[in-house]
This record gives structure tokens, C-alpha cells and sequence, in this order.
């Protein structure tokens, strides 16, 4: 692996401590070597907070070796005042000569003029290091200002025999498919995105919590699909324990566009056929996370059918995941 690779990796595996926490921001890391040294690390505070290059920078104890730094940043640093004043700044303040550069941010606030304002500065710049990656990496942020949508994630569970339901349950509650560890993923999933959504029929036959009770982490925004408002507040998903949204409208477009003008950047939806076949049908997803359990209903609701490319498979347990993406 070449030298500015290897600082580049470096930076996209600390940015990843700030997933789920900084939306509508991305999830920034930055590194900072002297003489072949790392003297620095940040990654992106919870939204409102720091950003990675500010946190890389205060993190040097002898801040007169920046001087003779080189900075790697995920990103573009940033030349805009928002809830924080511009990185590029920073950077020219304390004469960091170099800066390598993962990949460009084209959100139009930024969209190379903080690479202009430090080239202006007489700063080495390197852009397109690890770019696929570091786009990867920021996938989120680069859906949400490119398509003017969510990063949308597509979760189910299907039976062995392809039902993700029962036709008949003796109570309002989830018929689990899959074993405690693939439920505690999914938790671990949600901590991950801004938001998770659901349609009214799975409100009115689950009754979830859409929280993250099993895992360490902080609940999503809860989005309720309800276009005719027939959901009583008695339901779990408008207790206090995180924030829910209730949308009327029943077009995948029309989502996407309230989603959009909510600052939402991901959302996993959650929800029954009806709701996913809503987002396939219409080709408005990004990625489908799919369980397979061992057991069978022998008839039921048949799981969604939909064309992707299949990224990765591994078993949890008797579970099977698949994770695929849209086409």
C-alpha cells in the first residue's frame, strides 16, 4: 500500500466512530503525520459539534510541527460558515503546508472552493486518494445532495419457503423469523441511519418500538407512513422515546421529498410488503438487507420480489443475510 493510501485508510476507519451521530453531516476522519508519524486523529463530532479536522488538530500536542504536517481528510474540508466556521481556515491558520485529499465534496457550499482557498494559500493539495472508497464511505451524505433523496436501506426477514408474515396472528405483535442475534443487528443497523420508516398496517399489526433496545446506541427518527391519519397516539412508535414523523403521503417520490426537506440523509425501511414494494417498484432504494430463517409458514405474505446485486452473504447462527444493491 503506498504512503498516502495507508493515512487515507487510516482516516476512513476513524471516521466510521461518528456513524449515525453527525447527519445531516458526513462522517469525516482526519490524520495528521509529521515525519512519518501520526500526531493527530479526529473524526466528525455528533452534528452541531467539531469537525474531524478540527478535532485532528487540537489532538497535536506540539502544535509547532503542523507547520511541517501533512493533513488527510476523507473530504474537502469545508470553506463555509455553518454551525462551525470553515476547516479550510483552520488549516491555513496553523500553515499546514500539505493536505491529501480523499475525495471532492460536490455539495454546491463547498464543491471545490475549499481545495481554491487552500491552494490560494500557497497549500499542497492532493485530491483522489482511495476516492472510490472514501465515495463509499460517504455514500449518505453524496445520495442526499446528488439525488436530493435519503441513502435508502430496504430491511426484511423471509421464512425459508419466502413469507415475511403470517395471513393470521392471534396478537399485535412481531412473529419473529430470524434468531436474537439478527434482531440485535438490525438494532445495531438502526443506531447507524437517521431514520427508520414504516407503513400503517405494520403499526397496526406490530405495534413497534422502532428503538434500538438492543444495542448501545440512539434511537432513529420514527417515520409513520399514515395517509388517511387513522393511527391512534396509543401505539408504541408515539411514545417519547425518539422522535416520529408521521407522512401522508403514499408515493415513494413523495416520501423521498418530505424525507429530503426533513434533512433526513438515511433512512432503513422496515416496513411490509406493501411499503417495500412501494420503494422497489418505483427504484428508490440503495441497498436491501435480507435475513433468511430456518423455519416456514407454508403460506402467508410472500416476500418482495426485486432485482440487485447481491455484495455479500454470511450466516448468523441458522440465519442467512444477504446484502444486496440497486442496480
Amino acid at each position: 500500500m503506498k504512503i498516502h493510501e495507508k493515512y487515507i485508510s487510516r482516516c476512513i476507519e476513524i471516521a466510521k466512530n461518528g456513524l449515525g451521530t453527525t447527519a445531516p453531516n458526513p462522517m469525516v476522519g482526519c490524520v495528521i503525520v509529521y515525519n512519518s508519524t501520526i500526531i493527530g486523529e479526529g473524526f466528525t463530532c455528533p452534528y452541531g459539534g467539531a469537525h474531524a479536522e478540527v478535532n485532528a488538530i487540537n489532538s497535536v500536542k506540539d502544535t509547532s510541527l503542523l507547520k511541517e504536517a501533512t493533513l488527510y481528510v476523507t473530504l474537502e474540508p469545508c470553506s463555509h460558515f455553518g454551525k462551525t466556521p470553515p476547516c479550510s481556515n483552520l488549516i491555513i491558520e496553523h500553515g499546514i503546508p500539505n493536505i491529501v485529499i480523499g475525495c471532492l465534496d460536490d455539495n454546491e457550499k463547498v464543491a471545490g472552493k475549499g481545495i481554491a482557498k487552500l491552494k490560494a494559500a500557497d497549500c499542497n493539495v492532493k485530491v483522489g486518494v482511495l476516492e472510490e472508497e472514501c465515495k463509499e464511505h460517504h455514500k449518505r451524505f453524496f445520495t442526499f445532495h446528488n439525488k436530493k433523496r435519503p441513502y435508502i436501506i430496504l430491511k426484511w426477514a423471509e421464512t425459508a419457503d419466502g413469507f415475511i408474515a403470517p395471513l393470521h396472528k392471534k396478537e399485535k405483535q412481531p412473529v419473529w423469523i430470524t434468531n436474537t442475534h439478527s434482531r440485535q443487528l438490525v438494532h445495531k443497523w438502526r443506531a447507524e441511519e437517521q431514520a427508520i420508516l414504516v407503513g400503517t398496517n405494520t403499526v397496526l399489526e406490530d405495534n413497534p418500538s422502532l428503538t434500538t433496545r438492543d444495542w448501545d446506541g440512539k434511537n432513529p427518527i420514527r417515520i409513520v407512513l399514515d395517509k388517511h391519519n387513522i393511527l391512534s397516539k396509543e401505539f408504541k412508535v408515539f411514545d417519547n422515546k425518539a422522535k416520529t414523523l408521521i407522512i401522508n403521503d403514499n408515493s415513494a417520490k413523495g416520501i423521498c421529498n418530505k424525507l429530503y426537506e426533513a434533512d433526513i440523509n438515511s433512512v432503513i425501511i422496515e416496513g411490509g410488503a406493501k411499503t417495500l414494494k412501494l420503494f422497489i417498484n418505483s427504484g428508490l432504494w440503495d441497498e436491501a438487507r435480507v435475513f433468511t430463517g430456518k423455519n416456514t409458514f407454508k403460506e402467508g405474505i410472500k416476500a418482495p420480489v426485486f432485482a440487485g446485486n447481491l455484495i455479500s452473504e454470511k450466516q448468523i447462527l441458522d440465519d442467512t443475510l444477504k446484502i444486496y444493491v440497486n442496480n
